[in-house]
């Protein structure tokens, strides 16, 4: 028997998102400090889950809260990664936010891998937000290698230690280049805020994506940065396999800059 109170705090904290007859229950915001080079940044922080039981896209009820609750430790989610998302400042009333869609990585953001630019554009992409004032930063858990997973990730690793570049890598394990999918996000996005994003992004991409679902985005700030001789091919290959758009020429980005 679930006691009443936990019920009544829970179900205050708890939306149901339905887009095109996809359901997202979200839950936040949670008071979340940071530390960010030494200083603490407060976010308030969402996760969400995405119904495809039918009987928990019930909506905002006490009912709906209820069975959630009583389905939680069956639902094995610890087997499964779920998305989340760290805002800052007032988003959904400023005039001028900035938003990063960030696909997790595992070696880069949690182990600092050098092998790509991912965790430095996750730290840095957080500073950028509370720098601004306004916005906020979409963590993507089903994003890892593009969309292929953790373990095929590190199949795909193991292909370009001997030569394969990383879509050649993807390809070959019969993936797509990039099978990433951002609709999940944007509906959590349009729950939080109506108004006009400015998207932190090399990938052009994710900026169709939000304008394909009507989202008022015109503008883009590029994310380069932290190259070494360890992710030089890498960081190439996005620009000229992948379409990822250059904040300058590419030789001028690479040539002379790479820390040896």
């Amino acid at each position: 028997m679930i006691k009443p109170d936990i019920i009544s705090i829970l179900q205050n904290k708890i939306k149901w998102i339905t887009n095109n007859d996809n359901t997202n229950i979200l839950v936040g915001p949670i008071t979340l400090p940071v530390n960010l080079d030494g200083e603490t940044v407060t976010f308030k922080w969402y996760s969400w889950l995405n119904a495809a039981d039918e009987d928990l896209q019930q909506g905002d009820t006490k009912e709906a809260t209820e069975l959630l609750i009583s389905r939680l430790s069956s639902l094995k989610l610890a087997d499964a990664q779920q998305s989340s998302v760290l805002v800052y400042g007032d988003f959904e009333h400023s005039d001028e936010a900035l938003i990063r869609m960030h696909s997790i990585c595992h070696t880069g953001d949690i182990f600092g891998s050098k092998r790509c630019d991912c965790g430095f554009q996750l730290r840095q992409s957080m500073k950028m937000i509370a720098q601004h004032g306004s916005g906020a930063l979409f963590y993507l858990a089903n994003h890892e290698g593009r969309g292929i997973g953790l373990f095929s990730k590190a199949m795909a690793y193991i292909l370009q230690e001997e030569g394969y570049d990383t879509v050649e890598a993807n390809l070959e394990l019969g993936f797509a280049d990039d099978s990433r999918d951002y609709s999940d996000a944007i509906s959590v996005l349009q729950h939080l805020r109506s108004k006009p994003v400015t998207l932190i992004t090399n990938n052009p991409k994710k900026l169709e994506a939000l304008k394909a679902a009507g989202m008022n985005t015109g503008k883009r700030i590029p994310l380069w940065g932290d190259v070494s001789v360890f992710n030089e091919k890498y960081l190439r290959t996005k620009v000229t396999r992948s379409g990822h758009l250059e904040a300058v020429k590419t030789a001028d980005f690479f040539e002379g800059r790479v820390a040896k």
